[in-house]
């Protein structure tokens, strides 16, 4: 193993878990609204869960493939990592608890009051148990496990009663009752807020289930197994659909390795044990939750309340607004002609871009449309002006990444539906998923090709752009356009070594050029002239980037980071990394955008990306780094990268310990609720400006007339 420096870098996995605190500590904020504390409570399981099956999944992987193979940042073993996660894990659990009861204890101000089965008054008893064998009894497959029921598959995630049961002859025997996955989260009592979760209910009629057996202990529990598949261990048959493939290796997962165990119940009990030794599972893999295990049901409780209690207990509902810089009611491809435009999701509205998507889907001068799609919306808007370009006869192309973890089936849905409809689709590489947003439009207006392009930050999809900040960059720059228009060239011929004049692209030269602009900075810094670099990005892996920006600071380079999660770089070490500030935004919106800013003035280069600065993203996925060179929206992105900084409500400090910590300003500000304000006054006054415009002319109109009188 190389030797590395691990004095200014800490471990990937336990800053995720420094970060996901940060999400439970908006849960804690008094001044959050309620049922918004409850929703960051289900963020914080959720984002857990996914942890435990991907990365806990991936290091048990490794334990078993070289149990000698360490991390670069900390040269831990993945065992030595495993332990660390386990250990860090469990105040988590318990600080989670204490919140999840003060926050259902407020709400109960509110009628909003989850039961248990023994605080049921006479009245909610008879309703909930006639409810239990007409609608819930039924659908019930209880299993005992003994000699001639051998110990079941348990599924992924899924929620069981665990017993241990009593027979006739003393016998312990163990018996579980799958919660059908059928069976709604919770029953509300009618005529109110209250309600009692399925579990629960089903939990408190586990006698009534095993009538043949004493119950002797009872829990609920799940299990979260392993589901980082390794697509480079599993070959491809030649003659096998690789839509097919995806689908048996979707299959596969639910069946992997046990990877944690959790028991939601009022106190831990030795019985637990023989499931853990069943699932053949350590002691430090299994968690005690007084919370629910699953918190999916939190969105549809909070729907289903009355509208104005929503309000109440929600943060202010935001709609994204018009761009100020798009006309309405105008051809936003002649728009395109004259200016780049520049869009700040959710502030400003994906709809722009959907109308950019349906004027060329039916303008008769477009002749083609090629877009990469990585996640989209169930229903997707933006599937729907693909078909209707291909009903138009436009030549569309589409590739699409079958490997976005948990959206394989939803992709592969849209593969088979444009295909059907006469749509080229494009899989990517075997050993690279391609998580580039790119779309580019080629029209030809008199006789001339005409490219149109587009790259963003996140996602083609609607409902994420509500609720994730991203940027997505329009243009007609031609040099733009080519570089766009060879990149899905590349693509469809497997060609990872392409040569771009204006784009980025990893996995060949993304890394390489970030570096290369680090270093001009650092070739600055030693000839006393002013430097800067500002990258704002969900995580920072990257090893050798990481030791770039560490030489940067070495040699006086200032260099903000606005990083949201993992930061595996330590700031503020003196003579080390005491140039670096890294500060992190966890608020109402996800912070997803990825913006990249090297030098100072009208020298100062600032790429929008879809890269994260992670080994997975700058060497085994493929990636795109936009340049952005229009003046006007250089400046609008350093005013949003510098709004950001001066965040001192929702944004935070990393220390020299690598903790996060509250920042001290007197500014006050919440960089989220700055850019609502903006998108909304940038609107009004853009409106006013229009109004006065007409006014204007209809005056010098009537001016004309009086002259011709």
């Amino acid at each position: 193993m190389k030797e590395y420096n691990f004095t200014y870098t800490q471990n990937r996995e336990l800053s995720w878990l420094k970060f996901n605190k940060r999400v439970l500590d908006e849960a804690k904020d008094k001044t959050v609204p309620l049922l918004e504390r409850l929703r960051y409570i289900s963020i914080f399981t959720s984002n857990l869960d996914e942890f435990f099956m991907i990365r806990c999944g991936s290091l048990y992987d490794v334990t078993l493939i070289d149990s000698e193979d360490k991390d670069n940042k900390t040269g831990l073993t993945a065992q030595e990592q495993l332990d660390k996660i386990y250990k860090a894990t469990i105040p988590l659990y318990e600080q989670k608890d204490t919140i999840y009861k003060e926050v259902t204890s407020e709400l109960r101000r509110y009628d909003v009051i989850k039961h248990q089965f023994e605080e049921l008054n006479s009245v909610q008893r008879k309703y909930i148990t006639q409810y239990f064998y007409e609608n819930i009894a039924p659908l019930l497959s209880p299993q005992i496990i003994d000699s001639h029921h051998p110990f079941p598959h348990m599924i992924n995630k899924k929620i069981y009663i665990y017993t241990i049961l009593n027979d006739d002859n003393e016998e312990k025997l163990m018996g579980l009752i799958p919660i059908p996955a059928s069976l709604p989260r919770f029953i509300k009592f009618p005529k109110t807020y209250e309600y009692i979760l399925i579990e629960d209910l089903i939990f408190a009629f586990a006698e009534t289930v095993f009538n043949n057996y004493y119950v002797k202990y009872k829990t609920i529990t799940a299990v979260t197994r392993n589901a980082d598949i390794n697509l480079q261990n599993s070959s491809i048959d030649e003659d096998e659909d690789y839509r097919h493939f995806m689908k048996n290796i979707l299959n596969k997962r639910k069946r992997l390795a046990p990877i944690r165990l959790e028991f939601c119940t009022y106190k831990q009990h030795k019985y637990n044990k023989h499931l853990r030794k069943k699932l053949d599972l350590h002691k430090n893999q299994v968690f005690l939750t007084h919370t629910p295990i699953n918190m999916e049901y939190i969105h549809d409780l909070i729907n289903s309340l009355p509208k104005n209690l929503i309000n109440d207990l929600t943060f202010t509902p935001f709609e994204p607004q018009q761009s100020s810089e798009i006309k309405p009611k105008q051809s936003l491809l002649k728009q395109l002609n004259k200016r780049d435009i520049l869009l700040f999701y959710p502030y400003e509205t994906i709809n722009h871009f959907l109308e950019f998507l349906k004027e060329s889907a039916n303008d008769p001068e477009v002749l083609s449309i090629k877009i990469t799609l990585y996640r989209v919306a169930r229903s997707s808007s933006v599937i729907k002006y693909l078909l209707e370009a291909i009903e138009n006869e436009k030549d569309v192309t589409v590739l699409i990444e079958l490997r976005a973890r948990f959206d394989e089936k939803n992709n592969i849905h849209y593969a088979e539906l444009l295909e059907e409809a006469g749509c080229q689709i494009l899989y990517g590489f075997e050993n690279y998923k391609v998580h580039s947003k790119i779309c580019t439009v080629t029209k030809k207006h008199k006789d001339k090709i005409i490219q149109y392009t587009q790259i963003g930050t996140g996602n083609y999809n609607e409902k994420t752009a509500k609720q994730y900040t991203d940027y997505c960059y329009l243009t007609s720059n031609q040099d733009i356009g080519d570089d766009a228009t060879e990149f899905f060239k590349n693509m469809g011929l497997s060609n990872l070594n392409g040569h771009y004049n204006k784009l980025l692209v990893a996995p060949t030269s993304l890394r390489d050029n970030i570096i290369k602009y680090i270093d001009e900075e650092i070739l600055k810094a030693q000839k006393d002239q002013p430097t800067e670099i500002i990258m704002k990005m969900n995580s920072l892996t990257d090893r050798k980037i990481i030791d770039k920006l560490q030489e940067a600071s070495e040699n006086g380079v200032k260099i903000k980071l606005i990083i949201r999660g993992i930061c595996c770089i330590i700031p503020g070490l003196p003579s080390k990394t005491e140039n670096i500030e890294v500060r992190s935004i966890v608020g109402r919106y996800l912070e997803h955008a990825r913006v990249y800013s090297f030098g100072t003035g009208e020298n100062r280069k600032i790429y929008i990306s879809s890269a994260d600065i992670m080994t997975r993203n700058t060497k085994k996925r493929v990636e795109v780094a936009c340049p952005i060179e229009d003046e006007k929206l250089k400046e609008r992105i350093l005013h949003d990268l510098n709004t950001m900084l001066k965040d001192d409500i929702k944004g935070r400090r990393i220390n020299t310990d690598g903790d996060y910590e509250y920042i001290e300003q007197a500014r006050h500000l919440n960089s989220q609720e700055h850019f609502q304000e903006e998108a909304i006054n940038n609107l009004v006054t853009f409106n006013e400006s229009q109004q006065n415009k007409s006014i204007i002319q209809k005056i010098i109109e009537y001016i004309k007339e009086l002259i011709i009188k």
